[in-house]
């Protein structure tokens, strides 16, 4: 059977950590990055038993997964967000696959049953979602010119895992709000490295568009209330990214 490194990235998590370390306890090995909590979240890991837990100063999110892929021991790994679970049925399925470990596949992907607080989201865009979860390191690598929602280069050959990972991603309209907050404000960034400027026809335009997009075309109306909060937060991300954008291009001019 094939060992398996299982691998986390934290930042204020410490409220994950106990049911996460019981979800991951058939791992042949715990990594834990952490990007200096402040709540405890880091003091709480160095307590749990069978856990390796490092400290890294966060730059974007592949940068931290890749320094995360360089501690593993083993080549298979098993990559989770904190706020995400593994089924029983899902657990059986990969203990499974490391035991009939393919030379053909290198990386499965993971679909996911999101949560907006302890109520499931069925549609809002969230209905088609996968990533990358469990793959060889020898072989994949997260692009790091993608800051947010980040990507994995595979090289090889993929299949899907059948059983859903449970996603627990938004405690509530504030906890939703905070994290369009960090992904606006990445995407900003990489945009003016880029040297991109703001066009405000193009920005209510894209506004416009996310907001329908996933309350539309995405079935969002289907979530009811949830559905329009997500919708509206998603437009907030676009408004926001070309907002921070418009303040860093400013503060960039006002340098010279």
């Amino acid at each position: 059977m094939s060992k398996i490194s299982a691998l986390i990235i934290t930042y204020n998590e410490a409220i994950h950590i106990d049911a996460l370390v019981n979800n991951l306890d058939f791992a042949d090995e715990l990594i834990v990055v952490d990007s200096f909590s402040n709540d405890g979240t880091f003091e709480k890991l160095q307590d749990c038993e069978h856990v390796t837990v490092y400290q890294h100063r966060f730059k974007n999110f592949p940068n931290q997964k890749n320094f995360a892929l360089s501690k593993a021991s083993h080549e298979w790994v098993l990559f989770l967000d904190a706020d995400e679970r593994l089924t029983e049925s899902l657990r059986a399925e990969i203990i499974h696959k490391m035991a009939n470990t393919s030379q053909n596949i290198v990386a499965y992907y993971g679909f996911f049953q999101y949560y907006f607080g302890d109520k499931p989201i069925r549609f809002s865009g969230f209905q088609s979602a996968k990533s990358f979860r469990l793959f060889k390191k020898s072989v994949c690598k997260y692009d790091e010119n993608r800051p947010v929602h980040e990507r994995l280069i595979v090289d090889g050959n993929t299949s899907v895992l059948n059983n859903k990972i449970l996603h627990y991603s938004f405690r509530d309209y504030e906890h939703y709000k905070d994290k369009m907050t960090q992904y606006a404000k990445l995407k900003a960034a990489q945009l003016h490295e880029n040297g991109k400027k703001v066009n405000l026809l193009v920005k209510y335009v894209k506004i416009a568009y996310r907001f329908f997009n996933h309350y539309i075309m995405r079935l969002g109306v289907l979530d009811g209330k949830i559905g329009y909060q997500i919708s509206k937060l998603n437009a907030y991300e676009v408004k926001k990214r070309y907002d921070e954008l418009a303040r860093l291009n400013k503060l960039t001019l006002s340098k010279k």
